[in-house]
């Protein structure tokens, strides 16, 4: 990657602070009381489109746990040993064995107070999963992440670009959102691949560097 190369860009990973809230106040808030201590409910359930935040969450929170200190585990369609804070994305491909598993983890995260969070692309009742599991991932809290109007991506993308260290002209944040996918893991991607164009031209990102990007097939998939 060339900001590793050039070791002139800053690392940017998920967080609770950098995830745009938009209307998931409630959620967020949520989460914040159960990292904290402070809450009853420590299950979380997060359902929502493609690119609607479910993944930026559920990595935030394990980072956020890790830098307290405690053992935290994120995992991607499969799950994972016991550990004080786990989080478990896209539970819908799990295969049959790994919903046992995933049911018999419930269970122990309940029985020893640890936190659980889990996503999937619709609430647990409409997912194709054994009926045990749905029952068990309904106990818990289950909120739909709201998707990001365009001035909170808007908002988003600036963000990310400050991040990284990158002057965002509103031209470019603009053009981005007319003419780049929808999702917001898309759309920062793109700017990560303008950012990069930019770094090996030694130039200033513009409206025609987007086109170039864009044109020259480093369009995320």
């Amino acid at each position: 990657m060339t900001q590793l190369l050039l070791n002139i860009a800053p690392g940017w990973a998920p967080t609770l602070d950098n995830f745009v809230v938009g209307r998931n106040v409630e959620l967020l808030s949520a989460l914040r009381h159960a990292l904290a201590g402070t809450a009853s409910e420590r299950c979380f359930f997060l359902w929502g489109e493609e690119g609607s935040g479910k993944s930026h969450l559920l990595q935030a929170i394990v980072g956020h746990a890790r830098a307290l200190g405690q053992p935290a585990i994120y995992a991607h369609a499969a799950v994972p040993p016991f550990a004080p804070v786990i989080a478990v994305d896209d539970v819908e491909t799990l295969d049959d064995a790994a919903q046992i598993a995933l049911f018999q983890l419930y269970n122990h995260m309940r029985e020893s107070g640890g936190m659980l969070l889990l996503s999937g692309a619709a609430a647990p009742a409409h997912l194709n999963l054994r009926d045990d599991l749905r029952t068990r991932l309904g106990w818990g809290l289950v909120y739909q992440i709201h998707a990001l109007s365009d001035g909170e991506k808007t908002r988003a993308l600036e963000q990310h670009a400050q991040a990284r260290g990158l002057a965002l002209p509103r031209e470019v944040t603009q053009y981005l959102l007319r003419h780049g996918r929808r999702d917001l893991p898309a759309l920062l991607a793109l700017l990560d691949a303008l950012d990069q164009h930019c770094l090996r031209l030694k130039r200033a990102p513009s409206v025609p560097l987007l086109k170039e990007v864009m044109q020259s097939g480093h369009m995320p998939s």
